[in-house]
C-alpha cells in the first residue's frame, strides 16, 4: 500500500510539473518583481507586499506609435514584466505593433508564449509555419477588428498590406515571452555561424551567405 501511495504521489507530482512547465501559478495575491534583489530564481524575486504601489501595476504611453523608420518598417512597444513589475508570476504581457505601409514584422518566434493579435487599424497579412516535416504555412489577411492566434514556439510573421499605417495589439501568455528573429539569429549571431554551414543549409552559394552576414 505504501508503495502504491508513493507511486501515485510521484505521478501527481509529474503531472503538476508538466502543468506548470512554463510559468507557475502565484501562491499569493501578487509577486511584484523586485529588480534590486540579488536572488536568482525562475522569474524575479518578490518585492515586500507592504512596499507595493499602484505604479507597479500600471504603464503609460501605449497610445504613442512605435518607431517604424527602419529597414523593415516596423516598431514594437512591449509591456512585460520589465515595464510593469506587477506582471511577475502572472503569465501575461502585451505589445503594441506599428507597421509602415508594406512594413513587416519579420519571421520570428516567441520561445515562451503563445500570442493572440488583434488589428486596430489597417490590414495585415499574418501567418505561421508548422513544425517539421510538414512546414505548412497557415496564413490569412486580417482587417480592423480581426483576431489571429500564433501557437507557442512556431515561426510567424505579419505584413502591412494596406495603403496606410497599420496598428495591432498582441497579448502573450508569458510575463517575458522572448523573441527570436530568424534572420538576426541565423545571419547575425555573435560569433557568426560558419558561412559554409549556412550555405549548405540554405542550398545557396557561400558568397551569398557572406553578403547577408555582412549586412547584419
Amino acid at each position: 500500500m505504501a508503495k502504491t501511495i508513493l507511486l501515485l504521489s510521484l505521478v501527481a507530482l509529474t503531472f503538476s510539473c508538466l502543468a506548470f512547465a512554463f510559468e507557475p501559478s502565484p501562491l499569493q495575491d501578487f509577486c511584484v518583481a523586485d529588480t534590486t534583489s540579488p536572488a536568482r530564481v525562475n522569474g524575479l524575486a518578490c518585492k515586500d507586499p507592504m512596499m507595493v504601489q499602484a505604479s507597479d501595476f500600471s504603464f503609460s504611453g501605449l497610445h504613442i506609435p512605435g518607431n517604424t523608420s527602419n529597414a523593415v518598417g516596423f516598431g514594437a512597444k512591449a509591456v512585460n514584466v520589465v515595464q510593469v513589475p506587477g506582471l511577475n508570476t502572472l503569465g501575461i504581457s502585451l505589445v503594441r505593433l506599428d507597421y509602415a505601409p508594406w512594413g513587416i514584422n519579420p519571421p520570428h518566434t516567441h520561445p515562451r508564449a503563445s500570442e493572440i493579435l488583434t488589428v486596430i487599424e489597417g490590414s495585415l497579412e499574418v501567418g505561421f509555419v508548422t513544425s517539421n516535416p510538414e512546414n505548412r504555412l497557415i496564413s490569412k489577411v486580417l482587417q480592423k477588428g480581426d483576431v489571429f492566434v500564433f501557437p507557442v514556439g512556431l515561426v510567424h510573421f505579419q505584413r502591412n498590406v494596406g495603403h496606410g499605417n497599420a496598428v495591432a495589439i498582441a497579448a502573450l501568455s508569458s510575463q517575458n515571452p522572448g523573441v527570436i528573429t530568424i534572420a538576426n539569429a541565423v545571419f547575425g549571431s555573435k560569433a557568426p555561424i560558419a558561412s559554409d554551414l549556412l550555405a549548405k543549409a540554405f542550398q545557396v552559394d557561400k558568397t551569398i551567405v557572406e553578403q547577408i552576414q555582412w549586412k547584419f
